[in-house]
């Protein structure tokens, strides 16, 4: 009996191509900077035709902003790991040191990912429009969750959640760019866990 596999839809073929163009795109953008990448360039890496990239993307700044968004849902489901539109719940000791613990193991561990973040930083000054869209999309968002817990749910009676999230996740973007991206962890290095630690009680006694 002869088996045969199932058709390939039209939209998977489709994603499967995004999918394959933003993976071209983000090798070419790590290795080239922005002003560098062209678009036949990720036609190549992506191993598609340049009418392919335009049709899925109308320009190479509407591709790095796909790239962008796409990183930022990675980072919130392996950060949060939370269907879309469910709340942090918990004691806030417990949420906050979970929370610290996997965004800094998961950006520490992921290489690309603080590549990434080098190029964003190093063309800010000429494409103002990149750091923007990264700081809309990957800031911003974890910042509206963690706002919206450290509010009623968390029970801590904080006067001013926002300023508290922006401390909190700030904290940690610094640990991040100072101890990884500027390499002080060479010259001025600083325990992970000693850091989360005293944030973490910093924010929890803060309440009592």
């Amino acid at each position: 009996m002869e088996l045969t596999s199932a058709p390939i839809s039209e939209r998977q073929l489709s994603a499967s191509k995004r999918s394959d163009i933003l993976s071209g795109a983000m090798q070419e953008f790590l290795a080239n900077g922005y002003a560098a990448t062209t678009m036949d360039r990720v036609a190549a890496a992506a191993r598609v035709s340049k009418a392919t990239v335009y049709s899925h993307f109308q320009d190479k700044e509407g591709l790095f902003m796909a790239l962008v968004q796409q990183l930022q849902e990675q980072k919130f489901q392996a950060i949060f790991g939370l269907p879309e539109g469910q709340s942090l719940q918990g004691p806030p000791g417990e949420v906050l040191h979970h929370l610290a613990s996997t965004m800094l193991e998961n950006i520490i561990e992921d290489k690309p990912f603080q590549a990434f973040m080098r190029l964003i930083i190093g063309e800010s000054g000429r494409f103002p429009e990149l750091a923007r869209a990264f700081s809309h999309h990957t800031p911003r968002c974890l910042l509206a969750l963690l706002k919206e817990y450290l509010g009623e749910p968390s029970g801590l009676g904080l006067k001013d959640p926002e300023a508290t999230a922006r401390i909190f996740i700030g904290s940690l973007v610094h640990y991040v760019i100072f101890q990884e991206l500027l390499y002080a962890k060479e010259v001025v290095p600083f325990e992970r866990d000693r850091l989360i630690k005293g944030l973490v009680d910093l924010i929890v006694n803060s309440s009592t």
